[in-house]
C-alpha cells in the first residue's frame, strides 16, 4: 500500500511538471511569435538603450515586479517578485515567484537561468527558463541607488518594473513609466501588478 502511495504521489508530481513545462513552453513559442511579428515596428523605431553601465553585485538579489506588459506566462500573477542569484560557473540564478490570482494561494518558483553578453556594460543578458528557448534582456536603467529598475526586451512587447520595496508611489511609477514611452514603449501596455490584497481589480492593475 505505500508503494503505492509513493507511486501515486510521484505520477501526480510528474504530471503537475509536465504540465508546468508545457504552460511555460506554450507561453514562450508565443513570446517568440510576438517578438517576430514586431519586426515592422522596430525597424521604425531607434535600438532600445541598455544603461551603460550595472554593478552586478549590487543588482542581484529580490525585486518585487511592481509592473509588465502581460504575456502568457505572466498573466493572472500577483504579488509576483524575481530573485537574481550569481553561481559559481559564472551565470546567474532567475527564480520567479508568484501567486496564482488569489493571495490565500501558495507561493510557486520558475527556475530560470540567465547570463550576461555585454560585459561591459553587464546589462544586456540572456535568460531561459525552458531549454533551449532563450529570450534578450536588458537593463535599460537602474535608481542611483539600485531600489528601482526597468527592464525590456528589443521589440518592445515585453518590459518590466522592479523595485526592492513592496509598494510604489504613483508618482514614481508614472515617472518611470514615461521612461519607457521615451523609449518607444506604449505606456498603456504597461500594467501595475498587485502586489496587496487591496490593490486587486483597481483601475490600471492587472
Amino acid at each position: 500500500m505505500d508503494s503505492l502511495c509513493i507511486s501515486s504521489r510521484q505520477s501526480r508530481s510528474s504530471a503537475w511538471l509536465s504540465a508546468t513545462r508545457l504552460l511555460l513552453t506554450a507561453a514562450l513559442f508565443t513570446l517568440l511569435t510576438a517578438c517576430a511579428s514586431s519586426t515592422t515596428k522596430r525597424l521604425q523605431l531607434a535600438p532600445l538603450q541598455a544603461a551603460e553601465r550595472v554593478e552586478l553585485d549590487r543588482y542581484f538579489g529580490k525585486w518585487f515586479v511592481i509592473a509588465n506588459i502581460p504575456y502568457a506566462a505572466e498573466k493572472g500573477k500577483i504579488a509576483s517578485y524575481v530573485e537574481y542569484l550569481p553561481r559559481d560557473d559564472g551565470r546567474i540564478d532567475d527564480f520567479y515567484y508568484f501567486k496564482k490570482r488569489r493571495f490565500e494561494a501558495k507561493t510557486q518558483r520558475w527556475d530560470g537561468i540567465a547570463w550576461v553578453i555585454n560585459k561591459t556594460s553587464n546589462a544586456i543578458w540572456k535568460a531561459q527558463f525552458i531549454w533551449p528557448f532563450s529570450f534578450d534582456y536588458l537593463i535599460l536603467e537602474t535608481a542611483p541607488d539600485y531600489s528601482w529598475a526597468l527592464v525590456g526586451h528589443p521589440s518592445r512587447d515585453l518590459a518590466w518594473i522592479f523595485s526592492r520595496s513592496q509598494d510604489m508611489p504613483d508618482a514614481l511609477f508614472r515617472e518611470l513609466v514615461a521612461k519607457l514611452a521615451a523609449q518607444g514603449y506604449e505606456a498603456d501596455r504597461i500594467l501595475r501588478i498587485p502586489q496587496t490584497a487591496d490593490q486587486l481589480g483597481q483601475a490600471g492593475f492587472q
